[in-house]
Formats: C-alpha cells, structure tokens, sequence
C-alpha cells in the first residue's frame, strides 16, 4: 500500500504529516545535545569531587598512604575518575554520531520535502489552468449558441414580416449564418479544452500526483528509518562504555575488599611504636622516718643508711624518662633518701643538728615540690625538638626504622655507584682498545668522582650500621626491661606439685637445687634478652610439647620443683593437669614442676 493509491486526495494531510516527521527528528537532536550536556556537565562534577578528594601530593613518608583504608579510597576515587571519562566518551559520542549527523540529515529531508512539495504545487497549478481555459471555452461556446439561436430567431422574425425589405431580410439571414459558424467554431474548441483537461486530469491524479506522493512516502520512511537509528545510537553510546564501567565498578568492589583493619592496626604500631619500656612501680618514700630520727643524726637518709635503696629509687625514676616532659630541669624529688633539698634551704644547715624541726623541713619540701603525673603527651615529642643525624631524638623502635631506612638506602646508592664505575672501567678498557671511539683521559673524572662516593657512601654505611646496632641494643634493653618490671606474682599453688615418677626428675630436682644456689638474683639477670635460640644439638631425653617463658621468679624448695628466673626460655615437658602446676624443663636439663600461673605458654 502506498500513498499515491490511498492517499490520492490527501495532499495537505501528507504535507502536515512530514512536517510533523521532520520536527520530531529536530526535537530528537536538541534532547541528545541537551543530554550531551548533561553527560558533560555530570563527568565534569565528578572530576570535580575527585580533584577536591584525591590526596594533593602523596608523599612515600606520608604515613596516610601506609594505611589499606587510605590506599582504597585512593583507588576508589581514581576508579570514579575512570567512570568520569567514560562519561566523558558518551558525550563526545552523543554530539558527534547523534547530533552532528541527524542535524544534518535533517536539513536534507526538509530539501528534499520542499522540492516534492513545490513539484506537486506546480502540477496542481497546471490542472486549475487547464480547468480554467475549459470554463472559458464553456462559456464562450454557450454564448455564442446563444446568438446564434438569437440571430436565427430574428432572421425569421423579418422573413415573415411583410414589411421587411429585401436588404433586411438578407442582412438579418446572414447575421444567423455568422452566429451559427461562430458557435459551431466554439464547439469545437470546447471540445478540444475539454478532451485536453480530461487528459491532464487523469495525468495528473493517476500518474503525476501518485508519484510525488510516493517519493515523500519513501523520503518518510527513510527519515522513520534514520531516526530509529538515531535512538539506538543512544544505546550504543551507552553500551560501548559498559564494559569499561564495569571494570571501574569492579574495582571499586576490589577497593571495598581490599580494607584490612587487622593490617592497618599493625601499621598504627609499626609507625607509632616507640620502644619505651613501661614504667615500673613507683616506690613508697617514707617521710615518718624523720619523726623517729635522734636528734644527733648527721643526715636525712635512711635509718638502716642502706645506699641500696637511695639507688634503687633513682633508676626507678629515671626509667620513667619517657613520660616526663624533655629538655626541662626535673624538680627535686620528695625522696628524703639521697635527694637534694630545696633551694630555700640552701643557706641553712644541711642536717638536723642545726636546731630546726624535721618537720618544718618536710613542711618546706612539701610546699617547694610539687609532684608531677605521668603524661602520653609527652611521647609526642615537644615542637621544639631538634632532628638528629642518627635519629636520637625518635623513640627507640622509631630510631631503629629510620635508621634500617637509612641504611638501605645507602646500600642501594653504594651498589649503584658501583656498577656505575665498573661500567665506567669497561668502557675505558674499550677506549684503550679502539682510541677512535673516545679518549680513555675523559673518562678519568668521572672514574675519580665514582670512587669517591664509594668512600663516602662506605663510611655512611658504616656510621648507620654502629647506630643501627645501638639503637637495637636500645630496643632490646627495653623489651627486657618490660618484662623485668611487673606486678606481685601470683601465689603459688596450695597442692603440693605431683611426685616425681622417674629418677630422672628426682635427681634433676636435687641438680636444680644445687644449680638455684648458683643462680644469680633476679634483679641481676633484667637485662639478659627474653627470647634466646636452644641449641640445636643439645640431646634431650624427651620431646617437649611446647615452649614457655617465666613471667616471674620462682624458687623452687620443695621436692619435685625447680627454680626459675624471670624471663627464662623453658621446654613445655607436661602440661597443667587442673592442680596448678606444669611440668618444665630449663636448659641445663634440669626438670620439675613450677606453678602455671608464673608462665607464658606457647604449644607445639
């Protein structure tokens, strides 16, 4: 079915209807430029929010970057960035395939209509012309039959008169002849106008018109086409970016998933780890001591005059370094063992043998000393701290990473400045062999610039490594000295240890007493490393199941014990068997029982 046949007396519904088509496909192109718009405007924000989120200049010493939740986000916001191009691509599609080519395809149907239109009007105009001459033609030859039936009526009208004359009666029949040849002239033009008319008219309704009418049903149909086309280019500007939205959306996931707050918590403690060791207990100083003083005393120290204690006390304070405050005067301390007295007694005497009231000399050292809690604050660090070579001015497990940096980095410039000059010593070699690729004399400079950063850098190496070396005897010392310092043990076991079922264990606890009169006091063994290698060649008579630690000092009196110091590596020879105590065995042998409570158990 086309339009010429059925749609033959419809010109000016066809001419609304493809008026119409052609302002749906121009309203088509102003939405996709209008979405391109959008599309632009949505990636340029996003690029935006990007840009204002993304870290400005993330440095290597950037703690941040360390952490997996940063390093997510990081990706998650490059993953939205990607998303933002491809934004950016369907936009770029949009204006170019979309809007681009419809507009001007558009300006070509609206051509090509106008062009069928003027030729169906001009066509229409040549009908109506034609229509036009048959109604002239018409009403001349009806005029003209008119006269001559008039003509002929009056030429027997004078015929029949006898007054007439000859003349007139003539004259009069002649006039009738005329009219009749007029009319009969007029005939057949009429004739002629109407079969010519008759002709135009079936050419146009049935040859001419038809086929303008099925140029513009094609030229429709194509624009039907083309814009159905131009929908689906919509889609496929969608559709060619979805797979690399895909993957940006993937690996947002992978972002999500890649958070691990049991490592981020790792970081925190390998970046802020100081390596203090915890303070110890803080000692009971004890001012009533100067109550029951005798009046002839030379000192304020202690009634027993042990310098044990004085000592003791000092190191106990200056374990606590860490959490007063850096680079100020310490207060006097309220000690009356060894300690100094205030600066308002200074010009006084020095002993109680001047007269004065012990007690109005603590009431002086109350009111001139004031005491001071420990602060975290502290191990921040004052903002006036000073940075040092050798990083002495971090904590010690920070000054031991600093400076395993430090010496790593010098390593890798050594090794470079290395392979630096032996490239330089062949490309002399080679020089020397073939004079005509260069002088072996330029290369000396440079050889002699290699060779003294070499020196250089094996000095730094050296210098990091002793400081390396410190600063871990440093860590060390702390980490045995956390452990040195606790609280009360635990009372041991009311249950007397089970007997020994073998020889063994008997004379290893007969060996163990020898060997616990030999042992050093526990207070001499706190700088000794906690965790120390067994001797791989050492026989034992039994597998242990596991190793244990001393958490505290155990003297072992009873049968079937053993002694232990604190810190002290042990095998896991029998483990608790719901009475409180655990069968061990030390490192010169020796077995026995030790209450569980006092060890740090780690099984096989």
């Amino acid at each position: 079915m086309d339009w010429g046949t059925e749609l033959w007396d419809q010109f000016e519904v066809l001419e609304r209807h493809t008026q119409w088509g052609l302002d749906l496909l121009d309203k088509y192109v102003k939405f996709v430029k209008e979405r391109a718009e959008v599309e632009q405007a949505y990636a340029k924000q996003l690029r935006s929010l990007v840009k204002k989120y993304l870290p400005k200049r993330p440095t290597k010493d950037d703690p941040e970057v360390k952490f997996s939740q940063q390093q997510s986000f990081v990706q998650l916001l490059q993953e939205v960035n990607d998303f933002a191009g491809q934004r950016e691509l369907v936009a770029e599609s949009l204006g170019i395939r979309v809007c681009l080519e419809l507009a001007k395809y558009s300006q070509e149907m609206k051509q090509e209509r106008k062009m069928h239109f003027q030729e169906g009007r001009r066509a229409q105009q040549q009908l109506e012309n034609g229509f036009k001459q048959l109604e002239n033609s018409k009403r001349k030859f009806e005029r003209d039959c008119r006269e001559a039936e008039k003509a002929a009526h009056t030429a027997e009208r004078l015929d029949q008169d006898i007054n007439a004359t000859k003349a007139d009666v003539e004259k009069a029949k002649q006039q009738a002849h005329l009219r009749n040849h007029m009319a009969e002239e007029s005939k057949n033009e009429y004739a002629a106008q109407l079969q010519r008319f008759n002709r135009d008219q079936a050419h146009f309704y049935f040859s001419q018109m038809p086929q303008i009418f099925d140029k513009l049903q094609d030229m429709d149909e194509r624009r039907a086409t083309r814009l159905g086309a131009g929908y689906g280019l919509l889609s496929e500007a969608e559709l060619q970016v979805v797979p690399i939205i895909g993957k940006c959306l993937e690996g947002m996931k992978v972002a999500a998933e890649s958070v691990d707050a049991k490592n981020d918590s790792q970081v925190l403690i390998e970046l802020h780890k100081s390596g203090f060791a915890r303070p110890g207990d803080l000692e009971f100083e004890d001012f009533s001591q100067v109550i029951n003083r005798v009046p002839s005393d030379s000192s304020l120290g202690t009634p027993d005059g042990r310098p044990e204690l004085r000592a003791a006390s000092s190191r106990s304070r200056a374990k606590r370094w860490p959490f007063g405050k850096k680079n100020k005067p310490r207060p006097p301390s309220l000690s009356l063992l060894g300690g100094h007295l205030p600066s308002t007694l200074s010009d006084g005497p020095s002993s109680p043998r001047s007269g004065r009231d012990p007690l109005a000399i603590l009431s002086e050292i109350s009111k001139s000393v004031k005491p001071r809690l420990a602060s975290f604050r502290s191990f921040r660090g004052g903002r006036g701290t000073v940075a040092t070579e050798d990083f002495s001015h971090l904590p010690p497990e920070q000054q031991r990473k600093r400076l395993q940096q430090q010496l790593e980095e010098r390593n890798r410039e050594l090794q470079k400045e290395e392979d630096q000059r032996e490239a330089l010593k062949k490309m002399k070699d080679v020089y020397e062999k073939t004079p005509q690729m260069g002088d072996p004399a330029s290369l000396e400079p440079r050889i002699a610039e290699t060779l003294g950063n070499i020196e250089r850098l094996k000095l730094e190496v050296q210098k990091y490594e002793a400081w390396l070396a410190e600063a871990e005897s440093r860590v060390l010392s702390n980490r045995g000295d956390s452990l040195s310092r606790h609280a009360r043990p635990p009372d041991p076991p009311t249950t007397a240890p089970p007997d020994s079922s073998s020889s063994s264990t008997n004379s290893g606890s007969q060996d163990n007493k020898e060997s616990s009169s030999e042992e050093p006091p526990s207070g001499e063994g706190q700088d000794t490393p906690i965790y120390t290698e067994f001797d791989e060649d050492f026989e034992e008579p039994a597998s242990p199941i596991g190793q244990c630690v001393a958490i505290y000092h155990f003297e072992g009196s009873s049968e079937g014990t053993v002694s232990m110091s604190e810190g002290e590596d042990l095998s896991l020879m029998e483990e608790d068997k719901g009475d409180g105590w655990t069968r061990v065995r030390r490192k010169q042998g020796a077995e026995g029982y030790v209450p569980t409570s006092y060890l740090r158990v780690t099984l096989n």
